[in-house]
């Protein structure tokens, strides 16, 4: 065998990683010096050896390159490291803080965990109100936020029929459900109020409390239990959310404060609500449980901006509603209810494909021309209808079918409803002998739709789908005429701001109100 020069030697063992003791097949070993020929090209034959350096494994007398010193994130200095840990989800830093200890040492840094808490949880207390307090952002991060992070968002709580509207957020240092109460009867554009029912928060000795917030003599001990979508809540001093004898006087003094109203002044109607509101806490007994809901996504071919309003439901005073849409179909549900239309069922029901033109305002005025309109399209939809049910092409129509992704509205009712949004509003009078429950309607209106309203007896005994008319007003108000009734809802946005309510997706949208209405269809 030709001898390899030294020379070829070291080449051999930086490209194969394989010293003399090794077989190596470069070229250099099996040929001498004299035998090598010329290269002609010997740019592109030091290329291929740097190709084959890079792709090899330096296995099987294949070639690798040479070891490179490698840079070790512990070798970064520490303010670097604070500024990419602060950059890290909180609940991946105590993987970190297992690592060494140096980055345990670094994870004690109030600033990555204030920047976490920041970032996550928008708590942006200054280091003042921490440490009068005698804590730090991590452990409020790890003691407060990071274990009750599940309950943050919107819920509405099952109260039989009665529903409700929850906001669990992160106020300052504490976490507070805070209660959202339509306005006082009958003022339907007036803002919600807001009332605290629990609070949880870190005690002297770090640990996290819930009180209740509601009830008299309060606040109270109370416990959260937290599962997957939904969470209950318990006030440990039930006796402070019933009336017994003797306390009338006080439970009522307290139910003033409640309604932000004079004893004196409260009338008739609302000692039949104070009344009421006793059964139902003696019925569930201060245990209530909450059901996750989602604000319903938009689409910016939808006429009107979905979410949630206010609407006038007579002796049952103002409700809260939630306007969504589903391809040819608009919904309003029900987040709070009552006997004869529970909390999570639908209300209306408005069809996007059959617009209606209303009246003249002389012939408005006129019930039966009004009915007479809506019958008719009443009829179409029906014959429409059964045409499907033949076809088997009814999806998303039923009130009871699966509802459709909010995909925006079909194709065909895009045009109408664009060119609708430059049209002017015309006048709109109430006809003569449809009663309504709010003094001040709107006095002109920009479209209108077909749509059935969901009627029911006490109880939510035989319900039914009577035909009405949408009316839209403008981007905050729009109403429904039930026709069998003669009666007339106005709706008006909720205009307060809610925290972790966006749907993940449409789809959670969708599964979120199939949810709620199952809740109560056997009510």
């Amino acid at each position: 065998m030709v001898a390899v020069t030294q020379t070829g030697q070291e080449e051999c063992a930086g490209l194969c990683s394989a010293g003399p003791s090794r077989e190596c097949r470069c070229p250099q070993q099996q040929r001498g010096p004299a035998d090598r020929e010329p290269d002609p090209h010997p740019e592109e034959e030091h290329m291929k050896a740097d190709a084959e350096a890079l792709f090899c494994a330096g296995s099987r007398g294949m070639v690798s390159p040479k070891p490179t010193p490698r840079c070790s994130l512990q070798d970064l200095p520490p303010e670097l490291l604070v500024e990419i840990f602060a950059s890290v989800p909180g609940t991946d830093l105590p993987s970190l803080a297992q690592v060494c200890t140096k980055f345990r040492c670094l994870l004690s840094h109030d600033s990555i965990w204030r920047r976490r808490c920041w970032e996550e949880y928008s708590l942006g207390e200054n280091l003042q109100n921490l440490k009068v307090m005698g804590v730090s952002y991590r452990e409020v991060y790890a003691k407060l936020l990071h274990p009750y992070r599940h309950i943050l968002g919107l819920w509405q709580p099952q109260v039989g029929p009665f529903g409700g509207l929850l906001n669990v957020v992160v106020d300052g240092l504490c976490i507070i459900g805070w209660r959202y109460l339509p306005p006082h009867y009958p003022h339907v554009n007036d803002p919600m109020q807001r009332k605290p029912l629990f609070r949880i928060h870190l005690t002297e000795k770090k640990s996290a409390v819930v009180e209740c917030m509601y009830g008299h003599r309060g606040p109270h001990s109370g416990h959260i239990q937290m599962l997957k979508d939904k969470f209950s809540t318990q006030c440990n001093q039930k006796d402070h959310h019933s009336i017994s004898d003797g306390m009338q006087e006080e439970f009522g003094e307290w139910l003033g404060e409640e309604w932000e109203r004079p004893l004196e002044d409260i009338s008739q109607e609302h000692w039949e609500q104070f009344i009421l509101m006793k059964c139902i806490y003696n019925q569930y007994d201060n245990c209530l449980t909450y059901h996750r809901i989602y604000l319903p996504p938009s689409h910016p071919d939808d006429f009107i901006r979905p979410g949630l309003f206010k609407g006038t439901y007579n002796v049952n005073g103002i409700e809260i509603v939630m306007l969504s849409f589903h391809g040819k179909y608009a919904r309003a549900t029900k987040i709070t209810g009552d006997p004869n239309i529970p909390a999570g069922q639908q209300t209306i029901e408005i069809n996007l494909m059959h617009r209606i033109q209303l009246p003249v305002v002389q012939n408005l005025i006129n019930f039966k021309e009004l009915s007479r309109i809506v019958l008719e399209v009443h009829e179409q939809v029906s014959l429409e209808q059964q045409q499907e049910d033949r076809t088997g092409d009814s999806e998303g129509h039923s009130w009871q079918s699966p509802a459709q992704p909010n995909v925006g509205p079909p194709t065909e009712v895009r045009e109408p409803w664009a060119a609708a949004r430059q049209e002017q509003p015309v006048q709109f009078v109430l006809p003569l002998g449809v009663r309504s429950w709010d003094q001040e309607n709107p006095r002109t209106c920009r479209m209108c739709f077909y749509g059935v309203g969901h009627f029911a007896l006490y109880g939510f005994f035989n319900p039914q789908h009577i035909p009405g008319v949408f009316i839209l007003f403008d981007e905050d108000h729009f109403g429904f005429i039930w026709l069998e009734l003669t009666c007339f809802v106005l709706y008006s946005r909720v205009q307060a701001t809610f925290q972790n309510a966006e749907a993940p997706s449409p789809q959670a949208f969708e599964e979120m109100l199939k949810n709620i209405q199952s809740l109560t269809s056997g009510s």
